[in-house]
Protein backbone atom coordinates (compact mmCIF):
# COMPACT_ATOMS: atom_id res chain seq x y z
CA UNK A 1 0.00 0.00 0.00
CA UNK A 2 2.97 2.10 0.51
CA UNK A 3 4.14 2.23 -3.04
CA UNK A 4 0.42 2.20 -3.97
CA UNK A 5 0.23 6.20 -2.25
CA UNK A 6 3.56 7.15 -3.64
CA UNK A 7 2.35 6.56 -7.39
CA UNK A 8 -1.04 8.75 -6.00
CA UNK A 9 -1.43 12.37 -7.31
CA UNK A 10 -4.13 14.55 -7.55
CA UNK A 11 -4.54 13.96 -11.53
CA UNK A 12 -7.66 12.99 -13.64
CA UNK A 13 -6.43 9.91 -14.22
CA UNK A 14 -4.70 6.87 -12.82
CA UNK A 15 -0.97 6.51 -13.79
CA UNK A 16 -0.43 3.25 -15.53
CA UNK A 17 1.61 1.62 -12.26
CA UNK A 18 -2.29 2.34 -10.21
CA UNK A 19 -4.29 0.45 -13.31
CA UNK A 20 -1.29 -2.25 -13.26
CA UNK A 21 -1.64 -3.31 -9.40
CA UNK A 22 -5.20 -3.00 -9.39
CA UNK A 23 -4.94 -5.29 -12.56
CA UNK A 24 -2.30 -7.72 -10.39
CA UNK A 25 -3.96 -7.89 -7.35
CA UNK A 26 -7.45 -8.67 -9.47
CA UNK A 27 -9.28 -5.98 -7.37
CA UNK A 28 -11.69 -5.07 -10.81
CA UNK A 29 -12.77 -8.60 -9.52
CA UNK A 30 -13.44 -8.66 -5.80
CA UNK A 31 -16.81 -9.87 -5.95
CA UNK A 32 -16.48 -12.07 -9.12
CA UNK A 33 -16.72 -16.05 -8.95
CA UNK A 34 -13.51 -17.78 -9.75
CA UNK A 35 -14.95 -19.80 -12.14
CA UNK A 36 -14.43 -16.40 -14.09
CA UNK A 37 -11.32 -15.54 -12.68
CA UNK A 38 -12.40 -13.16 -9.96
CA UNK A 39 -10.88 -13.62 -6.11
CA UNK A 40 -14.99 -14.32 -5.14
CA UNK A 41 -14.15 -12.82 -1.59
CA UNK A 42 -16.76 -13.23 1.56
CA UNK A 43 -19.04 -9.75 1.98
CA UNK A 44 -16.92 -8.80 5.24
CA UNK A 45 -13.28 -9.57 3.70
CA UNK A 46 -14.61 -8.22 -0.29
CA UNK A 47 -15.35 -4.56 2.14
CA UNK A 48 -12.03 -4.49 4.43
CA UNK A 49 -10.33 -4.44 0.97
CA UNK A 50 -12.43 -1.55 0.25
CA UNK A 51 -11.53 0.37 3.24
CA UNK A 52 -7.98 -0.39 3.43
CA UNK A 53 -8.28 1.18 -0.55
CA UNK A 54 -9.93 4.19 0.56
CA UNK A 55 -7.73 5.04 3.24
CA UNK A 56 -4.68 5.00 0.76
CA UNK A 57 -6.67 7.50 -1.99
CA UNK A 58 -10.05 7.90 -2.18
CA UNK A 59 -9.89 7.90 -5.84
CA UNK A 60 -8.64 4.82 -5.77
CA UNK A 61 -11.09 3.77 -2.88
CA UNK A 62 -13.82 4.97 -4.79
CA UNK A 63 -13.13 3.94 -8.27
CA UNK A 64 -12.38 0.00 -7.06
CA UNK A 65 -15.66 0.05 -5.75
CA UNK A 66 -18.52 0.87 -7.92
CA UNK A 67 -16.27 -0.96 -10.81
CA UNK A 68 -16.11 -4.37 -8.93
CA UNK A 69 -19.54 -2.85 -7.57
CA UNK A 70 -20.44 -3.00 -11.34
CA UNK A 71 -18.90 -6.66 -11.99
CA UNK A 72 -20.92 -7.75 -9.10
CA UNK A 73 -23.49 -7.78 -12.15
CA UNK A 74 -22.33 -10.60 -13.15
CA UNK A 75 -24.45 -12.24 -10.79
CA UNK A 76 -27.51 -10.63 -12.59
CA UNK A 77 -26.34 -11.59 -16.38
CA UNK A 78 -28.09 -14.73 -18.14
CA UNK A 79 -25.20 -17.31 -17.97
CA UNK A 80 -23.89 -17.03 -21.86
CA UNK A 81 -23.82 -13.61 -21.54
CA UNK A 82 -21.54 -13.75 -18.22
CA UNK A 83 -19.36 -16.18 -20.36
CA UNK A 84 -19.39 -13.60 -23.08
CA UNK A 85 -18.22 -10.72 -20.87
CA UNK A 86 -16.09 -11.96 -18.51
CA UNK A 87 -13.72 -14.16 -21.09
CA UNK A 88 -11.97 -11.41 -21.61
CA UNK A 89 -10.46 -9.22 -18.35
CA UNK A 90 -13.17 -7.27 -17.75
CA UNK A 91 -14.14 -3.78 -16.22
CA UNK A 92 -17.44 -2.63 -15.71
CA UNK A 93 -19.47 0.83 -14.74
CA UNK A 94 -22.07 2.94 -15.65
CA UNK A 95 -24.41 5.18 -14.28
CA UNK A 96 -27.89 4.41 -11.81
CA UNK A 97 -29.62 7.06 -13.10
CA UNK A 98 -31.84 6.80 -15.83
CA UNK A 99 -31.31 8.73 -18.14
CA UNK A 100 -32.27 7.26 -21.47
CA UNK A 101 -34.49 5.20 -23.61
CA UNK A 102 -34.41 1.68 -24.48
CA UNK A 103 -36.99 1.18 -27.64
CA UNK A 104 -38.34 -2.32 -28.02
CA UNK A 105 -37.67 -3.58 -31.95
CA UNK A 106 -38.37 -7.18 -32.20
CA UNK A 107 -36.58 -9.44 -30.08
CA UNK A 108 -33.94 -6.54 -28.75
CA UNK A 109 -33.93 -2.73 -28.23
CA UNK A 110 -32.54 0.59 -29.14
CA UNK A 111 -30.75 2.41 -27.24
CA UNK A 112 -30.60 6.28 -26.78
CA UNK A 113 -29.76 8.71 -23.99
CA UNK A 114 -26.85 10.59 -21.94
CA UNK A 115 -26.04 8.98 -18.54
CA UNK A 116 -24.15 11.14 -16.06
CA UNK A 117 -21.26 9.89 -13.71
CA UNK A 118 -19.83 6.65 -14.84
CA UNK A 119 -16.89 5.82 -12.48
CA UNK A 120 -13.78 5.53 -14.19
CA UNK A 121 -15.31 5.92 -17.62
CA UNK A 122 -11.86 5.44 -19.45
CA UNK A 123 -10.85 2.68 -17.92
CA UNK A 124 -13.85 0.46 -18.13
CA UNK A 125 -14.43 -2.55 -21.07
CA UNK A 126 -18.63 -1.91 -20.67
CA UNK A 127 -20.44 0.36 -19.61
CA UNK A 128 -24.06 -0.20 -17.55
CA UNK A 129 -27.09 1.95 -17.77
CA UNK A 130 -30.80 1.87 -17.14
CA UNK A 131 -33.04 2.87 -19.89
CA UNK A 132 -36.77 3.41 -19.74
CA UNK A 133 -39.18 1.29 -22.33
CA UNK A 134 -40.44 2.51 -25.24
CA UNK A 135 -43.01 0.49 -27.48
CA UNK A 136 -44.41 1.75 -30.39
CA UNK A 137 -43.34 5.74 -29.27
CA UNK A 138 -45.02 5.02 -26.05
CA UNK A 139 -42.93 5.02 -22.45
CA UNK A 140 -44.32 1.93 -20.53
CA UNK A 141 -45.34 2.00 -17.21
CA UNK A 142 -45.86 0.17 -14.15
CA UNK A 143 -49.32 -0.30 -12.53
CA UNK A 144 -47.93 2.30 -10.04
CA UNK A 145 -47.28 4.65 -12.99
CA UNK A 146 -43.44 4.26 -12.35
CA UNK A 147 -41.62 4.07 -15.62
CA UNK A 148 -40.59 0.26 -16.68
CA UNK A 149 -36.91 0.13 -17.16
CA UNK A 150 -33.69 -2.61 -17.85
CA UNK A 151 -30.16 -2.55 -17.47
CA UNK A 152 -28.30 -2.97 -20.02
CA UNK A 153 -24.45 -3.73 -20.35
CA UNK A 154 -22.76 -2.95 -23.45
CA UNK A 155 -18.89 -2.56 -24.63
CA UNK A 156 -16.90 0.38 -24.42
CA UNK A 157 -16.60 0.68 -28.32
CA UNK A 158 -20.54 1.57 -28.66
CA UNK A 159 -20.26 4.37 -25.95
CA UNK A 160 -19.45 7.99 -26.28
CA UNK A 161 -17.45 9.57 -23.33
CA UNK A 162 -18.15 12.98 -22.26
CA UNK A 163 -15.04 14.28 -20.26
CA UNK A 164 -17.45 16.44 -18.02
CA UNK A 165 -16.00 14.95 -14.50
CA UNK A 166 -14.76 18.90 -13.63
CA UNK A 167 -14.64 18.39 -9.41
CA UNK A 168 -12.67 19.79 -6.50
CA UNK A 169 -11.98 15.63 -5.85
CA UNK A 170 -12.01 11.99 -6.71
CA UNK A 171 -10.39 13.35 -10.13
CA UNK A 172 -8.60 10.31 -11.03
CA UNK A 173 -11.82 8.46 -10.68
CA UNK A 174 -12.60 10.43 -14.03
CA UNK A 175 -16.65 9.70 -13.29
CA UNK A 176 -17.76 11.23 -17.03
CA UNK A 177 -20.92 10.93 -18.55
CA UNK A 178 -21.60 9.11 -21.38
CA UNK A 179 -23.43 8.99 -24.61
CA UNK A 180 -25.16 6.09 -26.48
CA UNK A 181 -26.46 7.01 -29.82
CA UNK A 182 -29.06 4.31 -31.85
CA UNK A 183 -27.55 1.34 -30.44
CA UNK A 184 -29.11 -1.94 -31.34
CA UNK A 185 -28.80 -4.93 -28.79
CA UNK A 186 -30.67 -8.14 -28.29
CA UNK A 187 -32.28 -8.56 -24.91
CA UNK A 188 -29.56 -10.80 -23.67
CA UNK A 189 -28.04 -7.71 -22.67
CA UNK A 190 -30.36 -6.75 -20.52
CA UNK A 191 -30.26 -7.76 -16.58
CA UNK A 192 -32.51 -6.92 -13.82
CA UNK A 193 -31.49 -6.10 -10.27
CA UNK A 194 -31.84 -8.13 -7.65
CA UNK A 195 -32.65 -11.05 -10.02
CA UNK A 196 -29.16 -13.70 -9.82
CA UNK A 197 -28.10 -16.81 -12.03
CA UNK A 198 -25.07 -17.38 -9.62
CA UNK A 199 -25.30 -19.62 -6.25
CA UNK A 200 -22.40 -17.35 -4.52
CA UNK A 201 -23.73 -16.26 -1.20
CA UNK A 202 -22.59 -12.64 -2.05
CA UNK A 203 -25.07 -12.85 -4.57
CA UNK A 204 -28.08 -13.54 -2.61
CA UNK A 205 -27.43 -10.10 -0.62
CA UNK A 206 -30.55 -7.41 -1.38
CA UNK A 207 -28.68 -4.76 -4.02
CA UNK A 208 -29.73 -1.93 -1.43
CA UNK A 209 -27.27 -3.30 0.87
CA UNK A 210 -24.88 -4.25 -0.96
CA UNK A 211 -24.81 -0.48 -2.41
CA UNK A 212 -24.82 0.53 1.31
CA UNK A 213 -21.72 -1.18 2.78
CA UNK A 214 -19.53 -0.63 -0.07
CA UNK A 215 -19.97 3.05 -0.30
CA UNK A 216 -20.14 3.63 3.92
CA UNK A 217 -17.12 1.66 4.16
CA UNK A 218 -15.43 4.42 1.84
CA UNK A 219 -16.25 7.31 3.74
CA UNK A 220 -15.20 5.32 6.67
CA UNK A 221 -11.51 5.18 4.90
CA UNK A 222 -11.51 8.56 3.82
CA UNK A 223 -11.99 9.74 7.25
CA UNK A 224 -9.32 6.84 8.56
CA UNK A 225 -6.60 8.39 5.62
CA UNK A 226 -7.72 12.22 6.97
CA UNK A 227 -7.68 11.45 10.91
CA UNK A 228 -3.94 9.73 10.01
CA UNK A 229 -2.41 13.13 8.38
CA UNK A 230 -4.02 15.53 10.92
CA UNK A 231 -2.50 13.60 13.68
CA UNK A 232 1.08 15.69 13.66
CA UNK A 233 -1.06 18.89 14.16
CA UNK A 234 -2.87 17.11 17.28
CA UNK A 235 -5.79 19.09 18.88
CA UNK A 236 -8.75 17.92 20.94
CA UNK A 237 -10.82 17.41 18.28
CA UNK A 238 -9.24 14.62 16.72
CA UNK A 239 -10.86 12.53 19.58
CA UNK A 240 -14.45 12.95 18.30
CA UNK A 241 -12.94 11.76 14.54
CA UNK A 242 -11.72 8.93 16.20
CA UNK A 243 -14.43 8.12 17.77
CA UNK A 244 -16.83 9.03 14.98
CA UNK A 245 -14.56 6.06 13.08
CA UNK A 246 -14.96 3.64 15.74
CA UNK A 247 -18.58 3.92 16.19
CA UNK A 248 -19.02 3.76 12.09
CA UNK A 249 -16.59 0.90 11.41
CA UNK A 250 -18.12 -1.22 14.78
CA UNK A 251 -21.99 -0.71 13.12
CA UNK A 252 -21.16 -1.42 9.13
CA UNK A 253 -18.86 -4.82 10.21
CA UNK A 254 -21.53 -5.91 12.75
CA UNK A 255 -24.50 -5.16 10.32
CA UNK A 256 -22.07 -7.07 7.27
CA UNK A 257 -21.34 -9.81 9.67
CA UNK A 258 -25.05 -10.28 9.82
CA UNK A 259 -25.91 -9.76 6.77
CA UNK A 260 -22.89 -12.48 6.02
CA UNK A 261 -24.45 -15.40 8.27
CA UNK A 262 -27.62 -14.59 7.01
CA UNK A 263 -26.91 -15.18 3.42
CA UNK A 264 -25.41 -18.83 4.60
CA UNK A 265 -28.96 -19.66 5.63
CA UNK A 266 -30.88 -18.39 2.84
CA UNK A 267 -32.30 -15.83 4.92
CA UNK A 268 -34.13 -12.83 3.36
CA UNK A 269 -33.45 -9.12 4.40
CA UNK A 270 -37.23 -7.55 4.73
CA UNK A 271 -37.17 -4.13 3.44
CA UNK A 272 -37.58 -2.57 6.93
CA UNK A 273 -34.00 -3.82 7.78
CA UNK A 274 -32.87 -2.97 4.42
CA UNK A 275 -34.28 1.00 5.44
CA UNK A 276 -32.69 0.32 8.46
CA UNK A 277 -29.41 -0.73 7.51
CA UNK A 278 -29.62 3.13 5.07
CA UNK A 279 -30.08 5.16 7.76
CA UNK A 280 -27.83 4.24 10.23
CA UNK A 281 -25.52 4.43 7.34
CA UNK A 282 -26.75 7.72 6.20
CA UNK A 283 -26.30 9.14 9.99
CA UNK A 284 -22.91 7.80 9.83
CA UNK A 285 -21.39 9.36 7.36
CA UNK A 286 -23.17 13.08 8.48
CA UNK A 287 -21.14 12.23 11.49
CA UNK A 288 -18.05 11.51 9.83
CA UNK A 289 -18.69 14.95 7.82
CA UNK A 290 -19.53 16.66 10.74
CA UNK A 291 -15.88 15.53 12.90
CA UNK A 292 -13.89 16.33 9.95
CA UNK A 293 -15.58 19.70 9.20
CA UNK A 294 -15.12 20.21 12.96
CA UNK A 295 -11.20 19.69 12.88
CA UNK A 296 -10.44 21.20 9.60
CA UNK A 297 -10.27 25.01 10.73
CA UNK A 298 -7.48 23.84 13.25
CA UNK A 299 -5.00 22.02 11.44
CA UNK A 300 -3.09 25.05 10.08
CA UNK A 301 -2.58 26.94 6.30
CA UNK A 302 -1.54 23.53 5.47
CA UNK A 303 -5.29 21.84 5.28
CA UNK A 304 -5.77 24.31 2.74
CA UNK A 305 -2.89 24.07 0.09
CA UNK A 306 -3.92 22.22 -3.01
CA UNK A 307 -0.88 20.63 -3.05
CA UNK A 308 -1.37 19.14 0.37
CA UNK A 309 -2.13 15.52 1.11
CA UNK A 310 -4.79 16.56 3.39
CA UNK A 311 -6.20 18.88 1.65
CA UNK A 312 -6.94 16.52 -1.28
CA UNK A 313 -8.34 13.98 1.01
CA UNK A 314 -10.58 16.51 2.65
CA UNK A 315 -11.22 17.31 -1.25
CA UNK A 316 -11.95 13.79 -2.22
CA UNK A 317 -14.43 13.10 0.77
CA UNK A 318 -16.40 15.81 0.51
CA UNK A 319 -16.74 15.16 -3.42
CA UNK A 320 -17.61 11.73 -2.50
CA UNK A 321 -20.41 12.90 -0.16
CA UNK A 322 -22.16 14.45 -3.27
CA UNK A 323 -23.05 10.50 -4.32
CA UNK A 324 -27.01 10.94 -3.89
CA UNK A 325 -27.20 7.41 -1.43
CA UNK A 326 -26.40 8.80 1.36
CA UNK A 327 -28.01 12.76 1.06
CA UNK A 328 -31.47 11.33 1.20
CA UNK A 329 -33.37 9.80 4.34
CA UNK A 330 -31.12 11.94 7.03
CA UNK A 331 -32.45 15.46 8.11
Amino acid sequence: MQQLKQWCADAPVFRKEVLDYIAEQNLWNIWVPKAFGGLELPLTEGLKTLQSLASTDGSIGWTVTLCSGANYFIGNLQPEMAKQVFAQPAILGGSGGMFGTAEKEGDGYRLNGTWRYATGAPYLTHFTLNAKIVENGKEQTNKDGTPKFLSFVIPASKVTIVEDWNTMGLKASATHSFEVNNVEVSKDYSFVYNEFYLPQDVFKVHFSLFADLTLWVNYIGMAEHYLSEAKPKETKRLGELRQAIAAASKRLYAYAEEIESGTKRNATFSEEYIGTVHNIAAASVKQLSAAILGLHPYLGINASREDSTLNQIFRDYFTATQHHIFTRGVD
